[in-house]
C-alpha cells in the first residue's frame, strides 16, 4: 500500500504544504488499496474533511484511529448515543454531530456492500475493471473537483445509503486509494502509466 519516497522530481504542487502533505503523498496518496480497514479509514476520513482543510483531517488521523476503533466498521456500526456523544466531546477528531453520525451509517452501509460483493474493494474496483485510472497533468495543471466516475459511484453509494459521499469527496477517495492516480507528470511518487 506505500511506495518508497521520491528521490527525484517534482512532487504534484499541493503535496509541498507541510511534513505530513509530503510523506501522505509520497507513501500513499495515489497507491492501489484493497485493504478493507484502509479503505474504510479513507472513506472516513474524506467525509471529514468536506469543509476543511486535508493538512486538518491529516493532523488528526492517529487520534480518529485511536477514538474510532482502528477503523473497525463492524465496531462502528454498533456504535450508541452515549459513544456518540463523546465522539463529539472529543477535540482530537472534527466533532461535527452530521459526521460522526455519518461514519456510524457509513460503517453499516459498508457492511452492507461487503455482504453484497465479498469486500468493499471488490465493489470499488469493479468501477474501474481492476485497474487504475492513469492521468499525467502539467505541474501547475488544475485538478478537476470531480469527474463523471466520481459523480457515477457518488450516486451509487448514496443510493446504498452512505452519507458525505458527494462527487467532490468521492473523487478526492478514489484518489486516495489509487482508484485514480492523478500525479502530475514526472512525480517520483507516480505509479507506473
Amino acid at each position: 500500500m506505500t511506495r518508497g519516497s521520491p528521490t527525484t522530481g517534482a512532487r504534484c504542487p499541493w503535496a509541498e504544504g507541510s511534513d505530513a502533505l509530503r510523506a501522505y503523498h509520497d507513501a500513499e496518496w495515489g497507491v492501489p488499496s484493497h485493504d478493507e480497514r484502509h479503505l474504510f479509514e479513507l472513506l472516513v476520513l474524506e467525509g471529514a474533511q468536506a469543509g476543511l482543510s486535508w493538512s486538518t483531517v491529516l493532523a488528526k488521523r492517529a487520534h480518529y484511529r485511536v477514538v474510532f476503533d482502528g477503523f473497525d466498521p463492524e465496531r462502528i456500526a454498533r456504535y450508541d448515543d452515549a459513544e456518540l456523544e463523546a465522539l463529539l466531546a472529543d477535540p482530537g477528531i472534527v466533532r461535527n454531530r452530521l459526521k460522526v453520525r455519518g461514519t456510524v451509517r457509513n460503517a453499516r452501509a459498508f457492511l452492507a456492500v461487503q455482504e453484497e460483493s465479498g469486500s468493499f474493494g471488490a465493489y470499488l474496483w469493479a468501477w474501474v475493471d481492476g485497474t487504475p485510472v492513469v492521468r499525467r497533468r502539467r505541474p501547475h495543471e488544475a485538478l478537476p473537483a470531480t469527474t463523471e466516475l466520481a459523480e457515477t459511484v457518488s450516486r451509487d453509494l448514496k443510493r446504498r445509503d452512505f452519507t458525505f459521499v458527494g462527487p467532490t469527496i468521492v473523487y478526492a477517495y478514489l484518489q486516495a486509494v489509487g482508484v485514480v492516480d492523478d500525479h502530475v507528470d514526472g512525480c517520483p511518487a507516480a505509479g507506473p502509466v
